[in-house]
């Protein structure tokens, strides 16, 4: 009786291995439902709306695109969107990537110099603008000191300098988060690599070419990844000091969407959010297939 009993309570191998295959999915299915609510629905219906028209949801294809397209307000968004990305993402990985290799040295003062980059990610947004007006303003700090010694005073935030100003708060925002980021990934470096190339009689810059760079390509990627989400993260900064329509050298596509949101065009708000997304997709994936060639050509 007992060994009846027994056999029964066992599951059968058929039961085990389903259950098997399940829990993985059980243990995704949060994400996945997630995912789904939050994201591929919403774009779903992103899609839908930026090939129709009005609230008949008549399809017109692509005219909708086009006219987005010749619209000179969307152009020059577009356009200084890909200036500041382009400027912004190799200066801040470069600068941060130098930071990194210095801060990895020994020297007097390392653990504060570690401390103080990250200082600038615990400063508020709104402390951040208050400072920037203080001192780029028509009566700022800098203006004051220009004409003190015989300088014209420049329209930081009224002219094409609001451009630079708006990139220096986005390096000095970010690149200390880049530089813990790289520090992580210079320490996972194993230093019997750079023991093998010493031996060899490799220089400094050899054993950074042929060591340091191959095995922080990953690390490369996901900073690259970073840095582009950051650069659109800047409208904040851009929104606080110049509001809605700002100066034309940092109207971003991030305004033309809030515009666009607040005019109720969600045909225009719909076209400029996928071609947002089609311009992050492409970024990351010419990175992606650098690096993996660059790794390819390494090995």
């Amino acid at each position: 009786m007992t060994g009846r009993s027994t056999w029964m309570s066992r599951p059968s191998k058929g039961v085990g291995r389903r259950s098997r295959r399940l829990t993985p999915w059980l243990l995704l299915a949060p994400i996945l439902v997630g995912v789904t609510v939050f994201f591929l629905i919403p774009f779903g219906i992103t899609l839908y709306d930026s090939v129709t028209f009005g609230v008949t949801g008549r399809f017109v294809g692509l005219e909708n695109y086009i006219q987005v397209w010749n619209s000179s307000t969307f152009r020059l968004a577009m356009g200084n969107t890909l200036r500041f990305l382009l400027l912004g993402v190799p200066l801040v990985m470069v600068l941060s990537f130098a930071l990194a290799l210095l801060a990895q040295k020994r020297f007097a003062g390392t653990r504060l110099f570690r401390s103080a980059l990250l200082l600038p990610m615990a400063v508020g947004v709104a402390s951040i603008v208050t400072a920037t007006e203080a001192l780029f303003s028509e009566t700022g700090m800098i203006n004051r000191i220009l004409e003190a010694l015989g300088i014209p005073a420049v329209a930081w935030l009224d002219g094409p300098a609001a451009f630079w100003v708006l990139l220096g708060l986005y390096l000095w925002k970010n690149f200390g988060y880049n530089v813990v980021l790289y520090l992580a990934g210079l320490n996972a470096i194993p230093r019997a690599y750079y023991d093998d190339a010493e031996l060899s009689g490799a220089s400094a810059w050899q054993k950074l070419r042929a060591v340091t760079l191959p095995m922080m390509t990953p690390t490369f990627f996901f900073v690259f990844v970073i840095s582009v989400m950051n650069c659109f993260r800047t409208y904040r900064e851009a929104f606080l000091l110049a509001g809605e329509h700002p100066q034309s050298d940092i109207y971003m596509l991030q305004h033309y969407l809030s515009n666009n949101f607040k005019n109720l065009n969600y045909q225009r708000l719909s076209v400029a959010s996928v071609c947002l997304f089609l311009l992050v997709s492409v970024l990351v994936a010419v990175f992606y297939r650098f690096q993996r060639r660059y790794e390819g050509a390494m090995q």
